[in-house]
């Protein structure tokens, strides 16, 4: 078979995707994956010996993903649902402050309220700086968002910069 359509320039492309119309979110879409789910399998994951670098790209990335999907699709009082159930202990200081610093970040960002157990002070650490290569390290000693850099975590503004 021989295609047969148009092949746009780039511009073309950007020029189409400005002119269609965003979706309308829809609240029929549903929060599947939450920070409780995604800590819980952090504790899985600490306790057969992964990383703490490795369980900050499971559980605060991808609930960083999840987040970002249910925002597209629902909007953010949909996607505050992402943090309405406190996640379990981890296992890690570094781990559970990141929740929380994730939360509070988004929270402040998307203008929903900050879910109470963000406040607890026990998710806390001292300096941590999660998969920040040593090279980068003076970056995120400035860049770190308050959120974070309040709970002791501290990452370049490339760190939560998702594709």
């Amino acid at each position: 078979m021989v295609f047969q359509g148009e092949v746009l320039s780039v511009a073309a492309l950007l020029d189409a995707a400005r002119a269609t119309p965003a979706a309308s979110p829809s609240p029929l879409v549903g929060v599947r994956h939450t920070a409780a789910h995604n800590a819980e399998a952090c504790r899985t994951l600490l306790a057969d010996g992964e990383s703490l670098d490795g369980c900050w790209r499971f559980g605060i990335l991808q609930t960083l993903d999840d987040y970002t999907s249910v925002l597209r699709r629902g909007g953010p009082d949909l996607a505050a649902g992402v943090f309405t159930d406190e996640p379990p202990r981890t296992g890690s200081v570094q781990l559970d402050a990141a929740f929380a610093a994730l939360a509070d970040y988004l929270s402040g960002l998307d203008g929903w309220p900050t879910p109470a157990w963000v406040h607890d002070p026990s998710r806390r650490t001292e300096a941590w700086y999660p998969a920040v290569p040593a090279i980068f390290r003076a970056d995120a000693d400035q860049e770190s968002p308050g959120a974070f850099r309040r709970r002791g975590i501290l990452v370049t503004a490339r760190s939560l910069a998702r594709a």
